[in-house]
């Protein structure tokens, strides 16, 4: 009896420690002055309460110091803020560098992973990383090669790690991971090679493996309740992603999680999307392939899916699905409800019940999107919650070999994981956009672990009418399913935006600008630019009574893999080479950290 007390007292210590280091993060995120996980919440909007830099004043904003990474390729995701002390990381091979703000930035620790260099070609569009995170006095990385690393915060000493998947079949990283309750839930890469994607709980104290849950197999690898979990309100019933596939294809389906999540902790639930199934060539894998392409609400403690929305079934352009999801608590007919918004590779901007997983609003956000005339909004119909395809633009029904021209938007979707914001204050949504269209010719192609199994060609150039134009910044409305302004870029805006109390969005351009524009109007306040294409997310944070503003800049990703890799071939970089040709004429490769602030 004394045994079995003691083994529960355990267990309540335990319990309780990990509900106050939950809580504790909550707290840092509450706190405007700290910037403590990517996406600054667990909503994922990327908005911040501070308002010392604001509409009147942005135009005198002055670089306040910077960093060399030291490492070039691109550089996405953004610094972290925790107290005095700033975390920077880097792309392949993956670095963490911890800055002491309060004395200069002086560099108190630095992590280098040893990566096999073999996992670099495995890594289908640059050698990105989407940052660290931070929860119970550990910062947690991610690598590429898949491995989970635990670094005590402040001395940057290895606490646990754990190995997420197989670089040798194709499974990689680019993401960065959600650390929530006594968890941490990361995602898999690999989608181009033919991997059964997953997300995976760890424990977040010893990185013990809690679930994993496949977007893609038999319903004890989904882990769906057939009967319970539902797609817009219906019981997916048995089976629901075995009988979308011919054969074992799903083995080698795809459905990667590769991009952000959010979570509600009151409904005890966390969102995400699933990438493109395996192989881009849709003839050699019939059916609606479920649940590739499919916005997913998990529960945080068990895994099991509550609901599923396939937004592209039977994908045949690549558009992966795996864009943040917003959460808002907003008016719709006059009822406050929590809602998820979420802007697709696909071109459509959805508004769902995030509770529910209702289905609201379904409206292309680029006027240029083709591929579909809409989707079927009819709860009656047989088809309802699905895009129509415009037959002149399906890359199935022209069959292989074939050469289908103008699609809109290209692969890379009319925006990729570079994440959106939405103030609260205004009730809009600021998106990064790519204005991007393509020529797509499917051929057959054998799998090999390890291999790229893409099976189509691919050519990437500006959406007519566009006036050379490859990008646009918009102001979105989720409920009306409208565009109130844009912003023209001669590039795509690769750059993940900040919205902020002081009536300032700011985002970051191919080029290398960083831009802050009015969050209502929209018009220009301030542009600098910095010494490589930015790519990275822009984030905010006050030290000692002073607001500063920071970004990333380093060109690569998607579109940019042509200067990442020293790539030549219009075709290669799975047609972003020859999309972003021009891109070379106004920047280089750099990896370099820039903050601003407001001269004293």
């Amino acid at each position: 009896m004394r045994k079995l007390t003691l083994l529960t007292s355990g267990i309540a210590l335990c319990t309780a420690s990990m509900a106050m280091a939950n809580d504790d993060l909550v707290a840092k995120m509450n706190d405007p002055k700290q910037w403590v996980i990517q996406t600054g919440d667990y909503k994922n909007q990327r908005y911040s309460e501070l308002d010392q830099i604001n509409a009147d004043n942005v135009g005198k904003l002055q670089v306040a110091w910077t960093f060399s990474t030291g490492v070039l390729r691109g550089h996405e995701g953004s610094p972290l803020v925790i107290g005095n002390t700033m975390y920077v990381h880097t792309p392949f091979p993956n670095i963490v560098y911890a800055l002491d703000l309060a004395d200069e930035g002086k560099i108190i620790w630095k992590y280098e992973p040893r990566q096999d260099p073999d996992v670099i070609p495995v890594m289908c569009c640059d050698t990105v990383n989407r940052g660290v995170a931070y929860a119970d006095g550990k910062i947690i990385l991610h690598q590429a090669d898949t491995k989970i690393v635990a670094l005590n915060a402040d001395t940057g000493q290895v606490e646990w790690e754990a190995v997420n998947g197989d670089p040798a079949i194709g499974e990689t990283n680019t993401a960065t991971v959600l650390p929530v309750k006594d968890k941490v839930i990361v995602g898999i890469s690999g989608g181009e090679f033919g991997v059964q994607g997953h997300v995976t709980a760890y424990d977040l104290v010893t990185g013990e493996r809690l679930w994993r849950a496949y977007s893609v197999g038999p319903d004890d690898q989904l882990l769906f309740d057939p009967e319970k979990t539902t797609a817009l309100g219906k019981p997916v019933g048995p089976d629901s992603s075995l009988n979308s596939w011919e054969g074992d294809q799903w083995k080698i389906g795809g459905g990667t999680t590769w991009g952000w999540y959010s979570a509600d902790l009151e409904e005890n639930l966390f969102y995400y999307g699933s990438g493109n199934p395996s192989t881009w060539n849709p003839a050699q894998r019939p059916g609606d392939n479920k649940w590739s392409m499919t916005i997913f609400a998990r529960d945080i403690d068990t895994g099991v899916a509550k609901w599923v929305y396939q937004m592209t079934p039977h994908d045949e352009w690549d558009y992966d699905g795996v864009n943040e999801m917003i959460l808002t608590e907003q008016e719709v007919n006059g009822e406050t409800r929590k809602l998820l918004t979420h802007f697709d590779r696909n071109g459509l901007a959805y508004t769902m019940d995030r509770v529910t997983g209702e289905l609201l609003v379904a409206e292309k956000f680029d006027p240029a999107v083709n591929w579909t005339t809409g989707v079927d909004m009819d709860p009656n119909s047989s088809s309802y919650g699905r895009p129509a395809v415009v037959a002149q633009y399906s890359t199935a029904q022209n069959g292989e070999d074939v050469n289908t021209t103008g699609i809109c938007p290209a692969a890379l979707g009319t925006k990729d994981q570079q994440p959106a914001a939405y103030s609260p204050k205004t009730g809009i949504f600021y998106v990064p956009t790519n204005h991007v269209c393509m020529d797509y010719e499917p051929f057959r192609v054998s799998y090999t672990a390890g291999q790229p199994y893409v099976g189509a060609t691919l050519a990437m150039y500006p959406a007519p009418d566009s006036h050379g134009g490859m990008g646009n910044f918009i102001a979105w409305d989720n409920i009306e399913g409208k565009i109130k302004w844009s912003i023209s870029e001669k590039f795509s805006v690769w750059s993940g935006a900040l919205a902020t109390a002081g009536d300032v969005v700011f985002y970051g351009t191919l080029e290398g600008h960083l831009k802050a524009v009015h969050a209502e109007t929209g018009d220009e306040l301030y542009r600098f630019k910095t010494p490589s294409g930015i790519i990275g997310n822009v984030m905010t944070y006050e030290q000692d009574g002073k607001q500063y503003v920071g970004i990333l800049s380093g060109v690569g990703g998607w579109a940019g893999i042509g200067l990442a890799a020293g790539l030549t071939n219009p075709n290669d970089g799975l047609g972003a080479v020859g999309g972003y040709a021009a891109l070379s004429d106004y920047t280089a490769l750099g990896g370099q950290l820039t903050v601003f602030a407001l001269p004293d």
